[in-house]
């Protein structure tokens, strides 16, 4: 199988790991992202983390803000793999329950994620989230 076939097959599980991750469940997307250095984690609120440990405890800390009914789809614009590098850029876009509100609350992400390949799998070492203006 080409790399990016396989990368796009790795997609489906990276998808399962947001939904679990809006539902409040980390878990997923700490099996998918990297435990090396180095990593980083741009975040919607403006803010960066560096470092493997401190990007995993910052995913399983936001993860904590979403409760259960959180919906998300991903609008991917690109997506390449090659060798040991793949990456894809898009959209996020959905609906988000928060805890402690009543009310879901839109939430359209402009995002951008570059993984390596770890002990033969996709690690994600890079994620870049920001809100979409809806000009």
């Amino acid at each position: 199988m080409n790399r990016l076939a396989d990368f796009k097959e790795f997609m489906q599980r990276r998808e399962a790991a947001s939904a679990a991750y809006v539902d409040g469940d980390p878990a997923p997307l700490r099996k998918i992202a990297t435990c090396d250095l180095p990593a980083t984690f741009f975040s919607p609120a403006g803010d960066f983390v560096q470092g493997a440990q401190q990007v995993a405890s910052r995913y399983a800390a936001d993860a904590q803000s979403f409760d259960n009914g959180s919906d998300f789809r991903f609008e991917v614009l690109q997506m390449a793999a090659d060798g040991e590098i793949a990456y894809w850029v898009g959209l996020m876009r959905g609906k988000a329950r928060m805890r402690g509100k009543s009310e879901a609350i839109s939430m359209n992400l402009r995002v951008t994620e570059v993984f390596r390949r770890e002990d033969g799998d996709w690690k994600l070492v890079h994620r870049h989230a920001d809100l979409l203006s809806e000009k």
